[in-house]
């Protein structure tokens, strides 16, 4: 043996002892990793157990999930054969395990006490005898299907909660029965959901968040980085197929264009509007904010708290902005009326936010009416802050929030007066994905918590199986996302984009102005250039209070320029009963449909006048409360009463109420109206008070290109003038105009005295 290779083996002798140490050391370190350590830390558990009996809305949190989970305990556990859409008993009763199964898991942690780390390990052991033979689910409805549930995305709520109990067993069990589970169990069912299933995987949309944190949760708790990896980065196309495998031995992935990070960057715009909608941001916080904890507690290196300059932290804020005054979100696009801040992801996404983003006292007000906590680190950290006062109120004042991962999307413009007496919600924003709606620059209007002008929402029941297995109608499709069923222009009785996905995602609105500097006169402006080919729109909205009116106002002004004649449509969905009117009307004693298509044929003509002045007057009553529309009208216009439920045999539609201004022939024009609050009415007292208009008359005193100077006359004989400047937004610019021989100067972009 030479002594050169003498001197190289007593070199490789140390270099591989080295090896194999790091490598002891590494695989020691694998199996060392702490449980729990997705919501729960050890830490977390020993603080929480130290503060017990002395916070109390943690405490009483903790009594009412124990009584719930005991009683399912005394129940026993059943997982029967899937065969139901969502309403249904199997798909309520997997639901209804996965849910109580995190609860388990973490009463387990704080009490110890075995009987719920029984219960889990029963309950996942029937799942896995289940799941070793289970076939696709039998409804055929979805793009996805699950196994357990009727499409992917449930099975991955399944897996997002169960991963959490899993978590809070993990030390408890053997070794031989976390193999078993995973073997047989978890990895199948990360696999089928992500590799087996990319078409629902590998998207950016609230169902692969779903997914991504599914199988990034359970990768977390079994310390597998090839999980972990999929969930960051998704899986690339030319991976779909189980067998391909890179260098590691793992699946092959492509940053930025799916998966968990990809989820995080593009539908959140820089201040956290999601682009989805209120609605489906709600529901997608949760995925986003627990597995975000599960990575800040397991990979604080990520940083994801701090990803796109804290973005998911702001978000949790921007949602609760997007609120009423009751807590319930706007139904901007797809959106159940009556979802709000008290469901159960808003309580984890406050808790989280608040844990993780530096304490906002404010956050503290809305968990005290919320009147719970999650059981974890951060529910904790909320009950504290109760319980040492450091409680503010959380305000919502008007704010424009941006849409798109750069915010250069169009967005929504909230405008509010005082504590809520008056909100308006303006939405020019980008399609929003699936989920959007065909409604450039349509706006909603609240009074409180009260809808004054209403936007439709969702056509779906959710989760009642009488309506459609609990899924989306067809009604969706064919009126809730049309533009007729929102308070903005149709054009030709066709909806934005001709209603086509591929056409409406390519384009949004464009936001001209938006100032809330005086509280007393606020404004958003925004212009649409592409909701009809040749046609522009530009709608300003214009929230003032002066002491001519009792209450604010919202004046509304919507300006049209088009290429060629068309019918322009300019409908208000009013919630109430009608008072009175200046204008003669038709009812019909046999109704028929408004149209033939795109909406139109779900409305029915109740009836139909024309003016008789140059404003057209609507009253009505709502709640104990009035309100008056005065719009600007031409001779030739009809005003057209309408009632939802036209060709809808099943009743899947509300029967609600709409009034409509109808102008045909017409090129370019100009919509001008003033929706004013108003007086009361007691039935118990039965007086009314202040039941009549404040405004006599609105009226154009000019109209160009450049400029629109609108004047607003009340019954007292005061009157106000307004004038918009229609292609110079800037806050430096200075006009100077002459109108009726009276000279007018002003700096930025309006006039107002």
């Amino acid at each position: 043996m030479s002594l050169k290779f003498k001197k190289n083996i007593r070199i490789v002798k140390p270099v591989l002892a080295l090896l194999f140490f790091i490598t002891i050391i590494f695989c020691n370190a694998q199996d060392k990793v702490e449980h729990p350590n997705l919501i729960l830390t050890k830490k977390g558990v020993a603080l929480i157990k130290k503060e017990l009996g002395t916070i109390p809305i943690f405490d009483a949190t903790l009594q009412t999930v124990q009584k719930e989970v005991d009683a399912e305990i005394a129940l026993g556990i059943f997982t029967p054969t899937p065969k139901d859409f969502s309403g249904g008993y199997t798909h309520e009763r997997h639901k209804r395990n996965f849910l109580i199964a995190q609860k388990a898991g973490v009463l387990f942690q704080i009490t110890e006490d075995e009987k719920y780390a029984i219960y889990i390990k029963n309950m996942l052991f029937q799942y896995e005898e289940m799941y070793k033979s289970l076939p696709i689910h039998p409804q055929e409805r979805s793009y996805a299907r699950g196994k357990l549930f009727w499409q992917c995305l449930n099975d991955s709520n399944w897996l997002v909660y169960v991963s959490q109990a899993y978590d809070c067993i993990y030390d408890w069990l053997s070794k031989k029965e976390r193999k078993k589970l995973e073997k047989n169990l978890f990895r199948p069912f990360a696999d089928f959901i992500s590799v087996g299933n990319p078409q629902f995987y590998n998207r950016v949309h609230n169902h692969s968040t779903w997914g991504n944190a599914a199988v990034g949760m359970i990768g977390l708790v079994m310390n597998d980085d090839d999980l972990i990896k999929r969930a960051l980065y998704g899986i690339s196309e030319s991976n779909i197929d189980m067998n391909a495998k890179d260098n590691d031995g793992g699946f092959l992935y492509t940053a930025g264009k799916a998966g968990f990070l990809a989820n995080l960057e593009e539908p959140f715009s820089p201040e956290g509007y999601y682009t989805e909608g209120p609605y489906y941001q709600r529901y997608a916080m949760y995925p986003f904010l627990i597995f975000a904890q599960g990575l800040h507690n397991v990979k604080p290196e990520l940083k994801i708290f701090e990803h796109k300059d804290s973005v998911l932290l702001k978000s949790v804020t921007t949602l609760l902005n997007l609120t009423d005054a009751d807590g319930e979100f706007f139904p901007l696009n797809d959106g159940q009326k009556g979802m709000s801040y008290y469901s159960r992801e808003l309580v984890t996404a406050v808790d989280i936010a608040y844990h993780f983003g530096g304490n906002n006292p404010e956050l503290l007000s809305v968990a005290e009416k919320q009147n719970r906590v999650v059981l974890d680190d951060s529910g904790l950290d909320i009950a504290l802050g109760i319980k040492e006062g450091k409680v503010k109120p959380f305000i919502k004042k008007s704010i424009n929030l941006r849409d798109g991962a750069q915010g250069k999307q169009g967005g929504v413009g909230i405008l509010r007066y005082g504590n809520e007496e008056l909100t308006a919600v303006f939405k020019y924003a980008a399609q929003g994905l699936s989920h959007g709606h065909y409604d450039k620059l349509s706006y909603s209007l609240y009074e409180k918590g009260d809808e004054v002008l209403q936007d439709y929402g969702l056509a779906r029941f959710v989760n009642i199986e009488h309506k459609g297995g609990g899924n989306y109608l067809k009604e969706n499709t064919t009126w809730a996302k049309q533009t007729i069923a929102h308070n903005t222009l149709v054009q030709n009785e066709t909806s934005h984009f001709s209603g086509k996905y591929e056409i409406g995602s390519k384009h949004h609105s464009e936001l001209y102005f938006f100032n809330e500097d005086n509280p007393e006169l606020q404004i958003v402006s925004a212009k649409e250039n592409n909701a009809y080919p040749g046609t522009q729109m530009h709608r300003t909205l214009v929230m003032l209070k002066s002491e001519d009116y009792e209450k604010p106002i919202l004046l509304d002004i919507l300006k049209v320029k088009s290429a060629q004649k068309n019918q322009y449509d300019l409908p208000f969905y009013y919630m109430g009963q009608v008072m009175k009117t200046n204008f003669k009307y038709s009812s019909f004693p046999t109704l028929n449909p408004l149209g033939v298509d795109n909406g139109y044929q779900h409305l029915w003509k109740e009836a139909e006048g024309v003016p008789s002045e140059n404003n057209s007057k609507l009253m009505w009553l709502n709640n104990g409360k009035f309100y008056s529309l005065t719009t600007i009208t031409e001779d030739t216009d009809e005003l057209i009463f309408s009632r939802l439920g036209a060709n809808d045999p099943e009743f899947n539609l509300r029967r609600d109420a709409g009034f409509l201004i109808r102008r045909t022939n017409t090129q370019n024009t100009l919509f001008v109206s003033a929706i004013e609050p108003h007086g009361n009415y007691s039935p118990v007292s039965e007086f009314a008070v202040n039941a009549y208009s404040t405004i006599k008359e609105i009226k154009v005193v000019l109209n160009t290109a450049d400029y629109t100077a609108i004047s607003v006359t009340t019954i007292n004989g005061g009157t106000k003038l307004f004038i918009m400047a229609n292609t110079n937004a800037s806050k430096e610019a200075n006009h100077s105009l002459k109108i009726n021989n009276k000279n007018y100067t002003w700096l930025g972009t309006y006039y107002y005295n």
